[in-house]
């Protein structure tokens, strides 16, 4: 059976959709994990397509439910691997080198945040893996930081099999409304981004201040 031809809710033939499902559908399990692989890479590949769309593969027997989490998990894991050793290249000399040409910033901030990720990175790697947007990025500082890679691999497997449980196994018990998943991580999503806009605007807005009063009291 291919999964092209099962009678989705609406058939996946473009978009990422389409392009998730040509792949499992050439490549069954090793497909499913290719684009898992991809999507941390690239963060726009939205997991929450690929996970249940590859669930509903399992339900309808195009490939094993055990396959379908073992190479997607296998994927996250390969994919977090790069983006760490992209962190390891970029290294903390070079970091701070690039930390220190950014207006708004200061070395202490950057000091304070490799402070807490040495107290915290475990934890920020574990549950980094099951938050939408950050589940990329996690990586980078993880390898700039270099934590100990057998303990890197561990937490990120861990957090992405959750991760890729939930979502598989989502589209798995949905069958041809697999879709419906989209909806409800987006909204995640979007409120993850928002609260990281806000964050933003906020420190940019005390950093002005800052510099504001040390202005006037000059």
């Amino acid at each position: 059976m291919h999964l092209m031809t099962l009678a989705l809710p609406q058939e996946p033939s473009d978009g990422i959709a389409g392009w998730a499902a040509d792949l499992v559908d050439a490549m069954g399990g090793p497909g499913a994990g290719l684009a898992i692989a991809l999507e941390n890479l690239f963060p726009p590949l939205p997991s929450e397509v690929i996970l249940p769309l590859t669930g509903f593969a399992a339900g309808q027997g195009v490939i094993s439910l055990a396959s379908a989490l073992f190479w997607t998990t296998l994927g996250s894991v390969v994919g977090a691997l790069v983006l760490y050793w992209i962190g390891m290249l970029v290294g903390r000399r070079r970091m701070h080198a690039i930390w220190a040409k950014l207006p708004l910033v200061k070395t202490s901030d950057l000091d304070r945040t490799e402070q807490w990720f040495e107290r915290h990175g475990t934890k920020a790697v574990f549950i980094g893996r099951m938050v939408p947007i950050f589940r990329s990025l996690i990586s980078i500082p993880a390898g700039v930081e270099r934590m100990p890679l057998p303990v890197f691999a561990l937490l990120t497997t861990l957090g992405s099999l959750v991760w890729n449980t939930v979502l598989v196994m989502a589209g798995y018990w949905l069958g041809d409304q697999w879709d419906e998943v989209e909806t409800y991580v987006g909204v995640l999503s979007k409120v993850v981004l928002a609260a990281v806009v806000v964050a933003i605007v906020v420190y940019v807005v005390m950093r002005f201040r800052g510099r504001d009063r040390r202005h006037h009291a000059s």
